[in-house]
């Protein structure tokens, strides 16, 4: 049964049993909310629950965790992109399927980016038959992982990585989800924690094994960029590897980032302790690296990067 309204208890879980678990529909056309219900209800076993926009489904989300949001894009007050932004940050176990029309395809790709799992067209809005088994697989199975990690005692990783900038977000979105799982840190030091360590690998990989001056980004990204591209196909730079040692207990982190260039003067880096940095664009990535990490040190030739993240006291 599809109910216009927000929840009333907070009782609900993704997690539980088919006879309490929902999807909520959000969308501010009437006939495209019931449309979209009854497809849902055909195609899982879900209670279907319905509101007229992103305002409405976030108190519905703050009095209970549905297992699935189908949104609209396009709405008053708020829209879905705001939507999957405030899903992905405070509900991130629970997967988004945009619901598409004609004239919303770029907020559609920026919602992509920002969150959301799939998309289903309006028009053809029955291919919600196949999309919503698929996606409610794959975010069962990511919540099970979840809770297997939270079992985790000691952990260990060793990467020989090649110059692909794409690999790292990959390297430290699973290297932050153990830490999290771990409880070596918090949300907001996971994230501080991601940025260090995407700042070491990427310094290892641009200005290490590429050797592009930071010198380049005065002006812009573009001729950095450019020169980083290039060298990634050109010999001797792109036959060096990245390599990443990783050691995760319950009481800290440990991460060594390798690369294969000339190095460089560790004396010579910026004082993270001088306001003056932060007007430099150069230097900013060590500059938040020793701000984010309990221990950082550097090998004689500087090629080498040691960092420590100790888990707080409670």
């Amino acid at each position: 049964m599809q109910t216009d309204r927000p929840i009333e208890k907070a009782t609900i879980e993704p997690s539980v049993s088919e006879e309490t678990a929902w999807a909520l529909v959000v969308d501010d056309n009437a006939i495209d909310r019931r449309t979209a219900g009854k497809f849902v209800e055909r195609a899982t076993a879900l209670e279907v629950r319905t509101v007229c926009d992103g305002e409405e489904a976030v108190k519905a989300l703050r009095q209970g965790t549905p297992s699935i949001v189908l949104t609209d894009l396009q709405m008053p007050k708020m829209g879905g992109l705001e939507l999957v932004e405030e899903i992905a940050a405070n509900y991130p176990t629970v997967p988004v399927i945009l619901m598409t029309s004609q004239g919303s395809e770029e907020i559609a790709i920026e919602a992509l980016r920002r969150g959301a799992a799939s998309y289903v067209p309006k028009r053809s809005i029955e291919s919600l038959m196949e999309i919503l088994p698929q996606v409610l697989a794959r975010a069962k199975i990511d919540r099970r992982r979840q809770e297997l990690n939270q079992f985790l005692e000691h952990l260990e990783y060793d990467f020989a990585l090649d110059n692909d900038p794409t690999l790292v977000q990959i390297l430290v979105a699973q290297l932050q989800d153990h830490l999290f799982a771990m409880k070596i840190c918090g949300q907001n030091d996971k994230t501080r924690v991601g940025v260090a360590l995407e700042e070491a690998l990427l310094n290892g990989l641009y200005h290490g094994n590429l050797e592009v001056s930071s010198e380049l980004k005065e002006n812009g990204d573009n001729a950095f960029n450019q020169v980083a591209e290039q060298r990634r196909y050109e010999s001797p730079y792109r036959d060096r590897r990245l390599y990443v040692q990783v050691r995760l207990n319950k009481t800290e982190a440990f991460f060594n980032i390798r690369d294969e260039g000339p190095g460089f003067d560790p004396c010579k880096l910026p004082d993270p302790t001088d306001p003056e940095n932060l007007l430099k664009a150069s230097g900013r990535g060590i500059l938040l690296i020793r701000t984010f990490m309990d221990e950082v040190t550097h090998s004689a030739n500087g090629n080498q990067i040691t960092m420590v993240k100790r888990r707080r006291a409670s």
